[in-house]
């Protein structure tokens, strides 16, 4: 269900006289969140960045497009997975254990605890050794707490997949946790 303000946020992206304005609230409303999505999908601040851009000019060339049937906020996060996907799948070769650890270490490192930031560099490196499609249902449902509903609607899929891509996910996390204490 949209909330008030995203259904004037679209009201003001559907007019064009009022598109650019409405196009900036959106941006000022979900800009952090889709961001934090996007970087924890793909780690590094670059790729999340060009990821996002790209899914705000998404979102202002197809606004017409937008039925409405789901949330603004559901549909933002449709758009930035399908473009997560997109970068996936052009950039298709897999980093190797050693670069995912550099990657995971130089991105990761705002922790003021070393105890903290081993934790959450071998955290993310378990979610690194994920599928992809498991890697984005975990990120949804874990860091988003998205409900299986919302995330069946984004990545149209069965709520019943996604509850056990995230099954799955978490068992590998675990064993990866484990394998590596």
């Amino acid at each position: 269900m949209s909330s008030k303000e995203d259904l004037q946020i679209l009201f003001m992206l559907r007019n064009k006289k009022t598109r650019d304005d409405g196009f900036r609230l959106l941006m000022n409303r979900y800009n952090k969140k889709i961001y934090w999505y996007i970087r924890r999908l793909v780690v590094l601040h670059e790729d999340a960045e060009d990821i996002l851009q790209e899914t705000f000019i998404n979102v202002y060339r197809y606004a017409d497009n937008f039925k409405g049937e789901s949330s603004i906020y559901t549909w933002l996060y449709k758009i930035a997975t399908n473009e997560c996907i997109r970068h996936f799948n052009k950039s298709k070769k897999e980093l190797q254990k050693v670069e995912i650890t550099k990657i995971v270490v130089d991105n990761f490192k705002t922790s003021n605890s070393e105890s903290e930031e081993a934790i959450l560099m071998k955290f993310q490196s378990a979610i690194l050794q994920l599928s992809e499609k498991q890697r984005i249902v975990f990120n949804m449902r874990y860091y988003e707490n998205l409900s299986y509903k919302e995330m069946a609607d984004i990545l149209n899929s069965s709520e019943n997949a996604l509850k056990t891509n995230y099954h799955y996910a978490t068992k590998k996390i675990k064993a990866y946790l484990k394998e590596t204490e």
